[in-house]
């Protein structure tokens, strides 16, 4: 049971998204941000082990580089150039469209990672799920709440993606209330 991915594939990503994310850090720490991009793909492995019939490597390599056009100076055609279209266009669907207001932001990504395959999906569930740590101390009750109730629109609109990540959302959901 699972699905295949190649480790040449894997590092070839991770190094792209190191380089890319090189001077960032996750929010409210010291730590690289390929820290997070690092979770996101352990969550993306550890459900590609329980799903048949998934495209592993186009999902290990969009898990690694799922914020690099929103977060650095990457771009779709480095993206396309490096790893081919169909990870150019799941990163893209990834990517949130700051041109829209940014309660339209999140739907709209979310209507676009649908017209993509599951694996895409699986990546959008598997960041959410690493996002519900801890929150930055400057967050307030209104601001976790209204994060945990975008994970529930998250979860609503792609828990066909991947069972085992659909299930492992609403678990981590349930535990960030200890934040409110």
């Amino acid at each position: 049971m699972g699905s295949a991915w190649s480790q040449e594939n894997y590092v070839k990503a991770y190094r792209f998204a190191a380089e890319a994310h090189k001077e960032q850090k996750v929010l409210d720490t010291e730590l690289p941000y390929l820290f997070h991009v690092t979770l996101v793909c352990m969550e993306t492995i550890a459900a590609l082990g329980q799903e048949d019939g998934m495209d592993g490597n186009l999902a290990v390599q969009c898990a690694l580089l799922h914020d690099v056009l929103e977060d650095t100076d990457a771009t779709y055609e480095m993206l396309e150039t490096a790893f081919g279209k169909k990870v150019a266009d799941g990163v893209l669907a990834l990517t949130k469209d700051e041109t829209l207001p940014k309660e339209e932001q999140m739907r709209d990504s979310l209507e676009r990672i649908l017209e993509e395959s599951a694996e895409i999906g699986m990546v959008k569930l598997a960041d959410r799920i690493t996002n519900l740590m801890p929150p930055p101390s400057s967050w307030t009750r209104e601001k976790k709440e209204a994060y945990q109730l975008e994970a529930l629109e998250i979860h609503d609109t792609l828990q066909r993606s991947s069972k085992y990540l659909s299930q492992r959302l609403l678990e981590k959901m349930e535990a960030y209330r200890e934040y409110f």
